[in-house]
């Protein structure tokens, strides 16, 4: 019975009968359709033959297949919606439209994949020919051609692996990002000298003062186990602080002091002695009183250190006396921001001809307990701050001038004998340094008492001082109040550059000079042991009584130079004895002389090797 055209369009086109031979049609829908897809696949020249025969879309047969034929993708999407038409009918609508996404992601990604694949390659092939062309330009006459893919394979492998292999091992070495093997500075510029200048400027400068050798090499016999002591005189806010730590706490010593956790003082007794080796703030406290100067440390630590022995008893010490200077307008700043945030100093004594100023001598600046919150024009302001021109004052000799009394004598020829007096203590000084040269401070220290710190010294760039801003004006105001400081400090600057300076080309001089020493010893050793092998075979030629009728000089010491200076001219010459040999007797005289300069030579070169060993 023939359906109705309108039924017959509502159900779609016929299926598919199967060929013969074919099997027979079963129930499951399913298989069903599997079985029709694949007897239209075997058909030749069917559409679903070559739909299956085609790759999917996005995705290529290979680099070196024929480009596909352009198909109209109209008549090719109509195609196959029509073979797929009645498989969709029979799903539900929910699941017609995840299968269709589920399509459109599947050629998405196998196009993402393909693209992948294909730069995958294209680098993997570059790679092989520029590894190739290496190895033909660098083997081409060891390594065959056929087996050159092989050959960069590996190396491209192996290559690889050593990378991850230095990432894996750089990690576990160094897993911070401030690693020094990270930095390319290390790489580029070479090692830079640990004792440069700390502001950056040149090492070398242009000396304005004339010192002495005896000036420059300051070398202290310190005696640790002796009766020697150091004796630290520290200035106010010049950094003395870090470095009396460093004496107390950063010195390889045999017995290294003894620091408490919550005390600030230190013991710091010498090897086998209850006795101390420093007199300073973390040894032995203020003994002297509060940032006691010169004048009073001068007639206080005998007194102290000594005191409850008898006159008589009493050892012969050697009082070395050091202190730290820092730029004048920087202290004279973190001086008032000290004072600023409450510090007085009401404890230092100011002892001097045996006595402390009365009030009209050394007049107050503030009124009450201390003078905090005080602006800096103020602080200026006040004729009678300490602050003023402080290093000189506590550098001096106030003896000198009548200590605090001003009507001793003017004021422009007390200043120029306080100046004078305090460039005198400090050239004399054991050892000073300066707070904006810690590196160098540390190395004059270290040759100057044959004392190794632990660690370096850290240069502070940052601090309290550098964090006030001021104008022109004001810093000439304050070099203007602090005059003998700047006269002092430029005078101490130079000292100190040139000490520096003079040390290390000592160091290096001396480093020379053992070196050659050295290669002098092992030529004399080399000379030696050459004679003493040839010794023998000229005993065995030559009789004793030839021996002394030739050499009618007994001493032992003379033969063995001529000996040795007749082996080095044949070792070093042969041609010139030749030469010497043909001559006759018209080059005698001239022989003689040189056999005798040779020799003479010889015997003092001998005499210093002996004296070396």
């Amino acid at each position: 019975m023939a359906l109705p055209a309108f039924a017959a369009r509502a159900l779609g086109p016929p299926p598919l009968q199967p060929e013969q031979g074919a099997p027979a049609r079963t129930t499951c829908p399913r298989r069903h359709s599997r079985v029709e897809a694949e007897l239209a696949a075997s058909r030749p020249g069917s559409v679903a033959a070559s739909v299956r025969a085609s790759p999917p879309r996005g995705v290529s047969l290979g680099f070196n297949s024929p480009p596909l034929q352009d198909k109209p993708p109209k008549a090719f999407s109509s195609l196959a919606g029509a073979l797929r038409a009645p498989l969709f009918a029979l799903l539900p609508r929910g699941r017609r439209r995840r299968m269709h996404d589920l399509r459109r992601r599947w050629d998405l990604g196998s196009l993402c994949r393909a693209l992948l694949t294909r730069g995958l390659a294209a680098v993997g092939h570059s790679l092989k020919h520029v590894l190739s062309a290496i190895f033909s330009k660098i083997f081409g006459p060891l390594a065959s051609v056929g087996n050159m893919d092989e050959k960069s394979n590996k190396l491209l492998l192996a290559l690889v692996m050593l990378f991850l292999f230095a990432v894996i091992v750089l990690q576990y070495v160094c897993p911070g990002t401030e690693c020094q093997l990270l930095r390319l500075q290390a790489f580029s510029s070479p090692v830079p000298d640990p004792y440069r200048s700390e502001d950056e400027s040149s090492a070398r400068f242009v000396p304005r003062y004339n010192f002495s050798r005896s000036d420059l090499l300051r070398k202290v016999d310190f005696d640790i186990k002796g009766d020697d002591l150091i004796v630290f005189l520290h200035i106010q806010k010049t950094g003395g602080t870090t470095f009396g730590r460093h004496l107390v706490r950063n010195i390889q010593l045999e017995q290294p002091c003894e620091c408490r956790v919550g005390q600030k003082k230190c013991t710091c007794h010498r090897p086998g002695k209850r006795e101390t080796w420093l007199f300073s703030r973390f040894s032995t406290g203020w003994s002297c009183g509060l940032h006691a100067d010169w004048t009073e440390l001068t007639s206080c630590v005998p007194a102290v250190v000594d005191g409850k022995r008898d006159a008589r008893l009493r050892p012969s010490r050697n009082f070395h006396y050091i202190t730290i200077l820092r730029d004048p307008v920087s202290r004279y700043l973190s001086e008032w921001r000290h004072v600023q945030r409450g510090a007085t100093w009401k404890a230092s004594l100011h002892v001097c001809d045996g006595r402390p100023p009365t009030s009209e001598e050394l007049p107050s600046c503030y009124t009450g307990d201390d003078w905090s919150g005080c602006p800096l024009k103020e602080f200026m302001d006040c004729p009678y701050n300490l602050a003023n021109n402080r290093q000189v004052r506590m550098l001096s000799d106030l003896t000198l001038v009548g200590c605090y009394n001003l009507s001793v004598m003017p004021e422009k020829q007390r200043n120029k004998v306080l100046l004078e007096s305090a460039k005198s203590n400090l050239k004399h000084m054991a050892f000073f340094g300066l707070t904006e040269f810690q590196r160098k401070t540390q190395y004059l220290f270290e040759k100057t008492f044959n004392m190794n710190f632990i660690s370096p010294f850290t240069q502070y760039n940052t601090t309290r001082a550098s964090s006030v801003e001021i104008n022109e004006e004001i810093q000439k105001r304050i070099e203007g109040l602090n005059f003998l400081d700047m006269e002092l400090y430029s005078y101490a600057k130079d000292l100190f550059l040139q000490r520096y300076q003079f040390m290390r080309q000592k160091e290096h001089q001396d480093a020379r000079r053992k070196r050659q020493e050295q290669r002098k010893f092992l030529k004399g050793r080399f000379l030696q042991t050459h004679f003493q092998s040839q010794s023998p075979s000229q005993g065995q030629n030559q009789s004793p009584g030839q021996n002394l009728s030739q050499n009618p000089n007994p001493n032992p010491n003379q033969n063995l130079t001529q000996n040795l200076s007749q082996n080095l001219t044949q070792s070093s010459n042969p041609n010139l004895v030749q030469k010497e040999n043909r001559g006759g007797q018209k080059q005698g005289s001239g022989q003689e002389q040189s056999d005798g300069s040779t020799s003479n030579g010889t015997n003092d070169y001998i005499g210093s090797v002996e004296t070396w060993r």
